[in-house]
C-alpha cells in the first residue's frame, strides 16, 4: 500500500506542474496591463513601471513562470497587491471557510445520494424508486445557483427562518447555532446536483451487484434482506461508488466558487472572484493552485480507498 500511494503521488507531480503552467498563461494573456489595473487612477508612468518591476512584469514570459514557480516551492506565493497582505495567509484564511461549506456540502451529497440509491434500487420500480427518481431529476436540472436565489427568497425573504447572507451574523452569534443557521441554505444548494448524480449512479452499481448469483444465494439461505442489502451489496457496490464520491468531490469544490458570490460566503472562491476582477494575479494563480492541489490530493485519497475495497485496482 505505501508502494502504491507513492506511485500516486509522483503521478501527481505533474499533473500539478501542468496547472501551473495553464493558470500562468491564462493570466499572462489576459488582454490590458495588469499595471494599470490595479494601480486605477493613480496609474502614471512612474507608478506602472514600479509594478512591472515589482512582479516582474517587465521579464520574459518564460523567465517570470520560472520565477513564480520557483518561489512558490520554497513557500512564498507573494503578495497581494489589492489587500497588501501574502497571498498564502489569505488563501489559508478564506481556505477554511470554503473548507466548512464544501466538506458540509460533499458529507451531505455522499449520505443523501448512497442512501437514495440504495433505497431506490433495493425498491426497483416500486413507488420509492419512483418518488426518489422523480426528486434525482429536478436536483440533477436545476442549477445551484438558481437554487440557492430560490431558497434565499423563500426561506430568508419570505419565511424570515434563516439568515440571507455571510457566515456568521453581522451583530452578536459567532458561535456554533449561528455557523449552522448561515450553512444550511448554502451547503443545500451546493449539495443538491451532486446528490442526484451520486443516487443515479449508486442506484446503477446496486442493481448490478443486486444481480449477481451470491446475493442469489444469500437470499436463498434466508438471510435477512437488510443484511444482504447492507453486508453484501452495498459493500460490493462501493468499489464503483467510490469513484463517483471522487468526482462529485471537485463538482462541490468548483460548485463553490458561484454559491459563495450569491451567498457573500467568505471563501476562497469569493476571493477568486474579486482578486479577478481587481486583476491581482498573484492572488489568484496561489489560490488556483491550491484548489487544484487539493482536488489532486482528494482524488489519490479516493484511488487508496477504493484499493483497499478491491486490492486488485493496486496492480
Amino acid at each position: 500500500m505505501g508502494s502504491y500511494i507513492l506511485k500516486r503521488l509522483i503521478s501527481a507531480i505533474p499533473v500539478l506542474l501542468g496547472i501551473t503552467i495553464i493558470v500562468f498563461l491564462i493570466m499572462s494573456l489576459i488582454p490590458g496591463d495588469p499595471a494599470t489595473a490595479i494601480l486605477g487612477a493613480y496609474a502614471t508612468p512612474e507608478n506602472v513601471a514600479k509594478i512591472n518591476s515589482d512582479l516582474g512584469l517587465d521579464k520574459p514570459l518564460v523567465n517570470r513562470y520560472f520565477i513564480w514557480l520557483f518561489n512558490m516551492l520554497t513557500g512564498d506565493f507573494g503578495r497581494s497587491y489589492s489587500l497588501n497582505r501574502p497571498v498564502i495567509d489569505e488563501i489559508f484564511e478564506r481556505f477554511n471557510a470554503t473548507l466548512i461549506l464544501a466538506g458540509t456540502a460533499f458529507v451531505l451529497c455522499s449520505i443523501l445520494g448512497i442512501l437514495a440509491g440504495v433505497v431506490s434500487a433495493a425498491r426497483q420500480y416500486g413507488v420509492a424508486d419512483k418518488i426518489i427518481t422523480f426528486i434525482v431529476l429536478i436536483g440533477i436540472s436545476i442549477p445551484s445557483f438558481f437554487l440557492g436565489m430560490m431558497m434565499i427568497l423563500l426561506f430568508a425573504v419570505n419565511l424570515r427562518w434563516l439568515p440571507v447572507s455571510g457566515m456568521f451574523a453581522i451583530y452578536g452569534g459567532g458561535d456554533l447555532p449561528d455557523l449552522i443557521n448561515h450553512l444550511i441554505m448554502p451547503a443545500l444548494a451546493l449539495a443538491a446536483v451532486a446528490t442526484g448524480v451520486i443516487a443515479r449512479l449508486s442506484r446503477s452499481a446496486m442493481l448490478e451487484v443486486l444481480r449477481q448469483d451470491y446475493i442469489r444465494t444469500a437470499r436463498a439461505k434466508g438471510v435477512p434482506e437488510r443484511r444482504v442489502i447492507a453486508g453484501h451489496a452495498l459493500r460490493a457496490a462501493m468499489v464503483n461508488i467510490i469513484p463517483i464520491l471522487g468526482i462529485q468531490a471537485g463538482f462541490v469544490l468548483s460548485g463553490a466558487v458561484y454559491i459563495e458570490i450569491v451567498f457573500q460566503w467568505p471563501g476562497v472562491g469569493r476571493m477568486l472572484v474579486d482578486a479577478i476582477l481587481k486583476r491581482d494575479l498573484l492572488l489568484v494563480q496561489g489560490g488556483v493552485v491550491i484548489v487544484a492541489a487539493c482536488y489532486v490530493l482528494f482524488n489519490i485519497a479516493v484511488d487508496v480507498a477504493q484499493s483497499l475495497l478491491d486490492p486488485r485496482i493496486k496492480t
